[in-house]
């Protein structure tokens, strides 16, 4: 992977739109993960992030493209803080 990274201006549509469908799939599987744990909260915050997203993956207009960014980071972001977050202790008898 010694690719230059692009900006969401410099990508293709089809590669905007391959990004866009990454991260929400990602927020999907991450969503399910925390459904397993039973984050209520993070399961919701992460699918409608995830259908946000996917709201956007079509033809962005270039008015779009700021929020696409913003919210490509929140996404992202929130992935981040899933993964890295303290796992609940499970009580051992």
């Amino acid at each position: 992977m010694n690719t230059i990274s692009k900006t969401l201006d410099e990508m293709t549509r089809i590669e905007r739109s391959n990004l866009l469908e990454a991260v929400a799939d990602a927020l999907e599987a991450t969503a399910s993960e925390a459904e397993e744990n039973g984050d209520v909260r993070f399961v919701a915050n992460s699918t409608c992030l995830a259908n946000t997203i996917r709201g956007l993956s079509g033809d962005l207009a270039p008015r779009e493209m700021a929020a696409a960014e913003l919210l490509l980071e929140q996404g992202i972001m929130l992935m981040h803080q899933f993964s890295t977050r303290a796992k609940p202790q499970t009580l051992l008898n």
